[in-house]
């Protein structure tokens, strides 16, 4: 037994601090996005679902359970989570996952952010003062956050650096051969014009040529009003859209509200994983969302 101590000592001294990268993901989208990179090197936890709204979470104890135990936070940024995110890190007592530390990891500091205001008013309603914050439905943006997420995976765990560098070339692989394919198959959507419950498919838009020309709510984050559907249902006379879309956690009373008086497909959209049964994963996620744009289009 002697003999072997000194052995066991050194043995355990290779291995890293934990058997898997706790990862503690914001929101579904990054969170499949960590399993796609790090597979089984990787505990991934998903603090909300596609069936809650991202800006409206409370830190609640279950929440800084996970936090305490995470080696890195991957976040979607640009203050999407400002409302919960950063109690939680606060009160998990968790020095690593910091904001500034390496176990911090901002998705929208690795993209070009849309929207990006001049001046920040509260009037103007929940405007992000670092732009709009849904970057992950540009699947472009995907890919670049991606690439980063592999590169801070190996920074904080150096044994398996090479395992996460190559689920990130071979996810990359099949994201940009899945890209090519949607973007043919959403070739008719381009120049579209749509209303939207709230600023969530700025990115998706901007990427598949979609055309918002009004959105439900008057001012982001504020619910519809009566008044203010009935201004877009006036405008439909001169400004008409083919479609009215939404998220899985928007209500949908406005959007059928738009759809009864005007006869426009109320369409559904997954937003993130998990949103609807086919959106299981990142690539269901856009196989779904393109398919779902293509049948309100006809």
């Amino acid at each position: 037994m002697s003999k072997l101590f000194p052995t066991l000592l050194l043995t355990l001294a290779s291995l890293p601090a934990w058997a898997n990268l706790n990862v503690f993901a914001t929101v579904p989208e990054w969170a499949s996005l960590a399993r796609e990179i790090g597979g089984d090197k990787v505990r991934v936890y998903s603090a909300t679902n596609a069936f809650q709204d991202p800006h409206r979470i409370e830190a609640k104890p279950s929440l800084l359970a996970q936090a305490r135990q995470a080696n890195l936070v991957v976040a979607a940024g640009a203050d999407l989570e400002i409302g919960w995110l950063p109690l939680v890190l606060r009160d998990s007592g968790n020095a690593a996952i910091q904001a500034g530390r390496p176990g911090y990891f901002e998705a929208a500091n690795f993209v070009s952010r849309l929207e990006v205001p001049t001046s920040v008013d509260r009037a103007q309603g929940d405007i992000h003062a670092a732009g709009n914050p849904h970057l992950h439905l540009d699947p472009r943006n995907v890919l670049k956050v991606g690439e980063a997420l592999a590169g801070r995976m190996a920074e904080l765990d150096a044994a398996n650096a090479a395992a996460y560098q190559a689920g990130y070339k071979s996810f990359a692989g099949k994201w940009q051969a899945a890209m090519a394919r949607w973007e043919k198959e959403a070739a008719p959507l381009r120049g579209v014009p749509v209303l939207v419950h709230h600023a969530s498919f700025l990115y998706l838009a901007n990427w598949l040529g979609l055309k918002e020309v009004g959105t439900l709510e008057p001012k982001p984050g504020i619910e519809p009003t009566s008044g203010h559907l009935s201004s877009l249902l006036a405008r439909q006379q001169t400004l008409p859209a083919k479609m009215v879309l939404r998220t899985a956690y928007n209500p949908d009373g406005p959007s059928q509200w738009i759809a009864g008086k005007t006869g426009l497909p109320a369409v559904l959209l997954p937003y993130t994983v998990g949103g609807t049964a086919e959106a299981k994963d990142l690539f269901g996620l856009f196989d779904d969302t393109v398919q779902r744009l293509l049948k309100g289009l006809r």
